[in-house]
């Protein structure tokens, strides 16, 4: 089962919102994709929430873009910041990429975003949003939302 930005959203309004905050305080995140032979690659990446989606932008023939392209499968991991104080806490996403080919869509984002022409769009499709933080400087706490599911918080001392 997968979801939309819009999805998430609306089921876990407060996540959400602390999860698009983590992104927003960066513009470099860090992108995983799985490599032909199965093995996983992480590179750099800009993301957008823009109309209800959470959108990957690429280079043409990058080599995330093509892995994209042949296994959709991501998982996707806010810039943590300088230092150890990682406000929000550590933000992770995963799921599935969707390449949007459509002229009128990528027409639209190109307007918010100004992306360098030409360029690979992809919306996302969520399996899993995970926060971790800590709290009272005395539990780690691990919050996990799936689709169709209220989210798991979990307390450990």
């Amino acid at each position: 089962m997968t979801a939309n930005w819009a999805t998430f959203s609306a089921a876990e309004p407060d996540l959400a919102a602390i999860v698009e905050g983590r992104f927003g305080s960066f513009t470099h995140h860090v992108l995983a994709t799985l490599r032909k032979d199965g093995s996983p690659r992480t590179t750099g990446l800009e993301v957008r929430f823009l109309d209800g989606e959470l959108w990957l932008g690429m280079m043409p023939d990058s080599l995330k873009a093509l892995d994209l392209r042949r296994d959709p499968r991501f998982a996707l991991q806010a810039n943590p910041g300088a230092g150890t104080e990682m406000g929000g806490g550590d933000v992770r996403i995963a799921g599935r990429a969707v390449e949007v080919t459509d002229a009128g869509a990528k027409g639209a984002y190109s307007k918010e975003v100004e992306p360098p022409e030409p360029f690979h769009l992809f919306r996302t499709e969520l399996t899993e949003v995970v926060r971790t933080y800590v709290e009272d400087e005395k539990y780690l706490v691990v919050q996990v939302w799936k689709p169709g599911a209220a989210v798991r918080t979990v307390r450990r001392t």
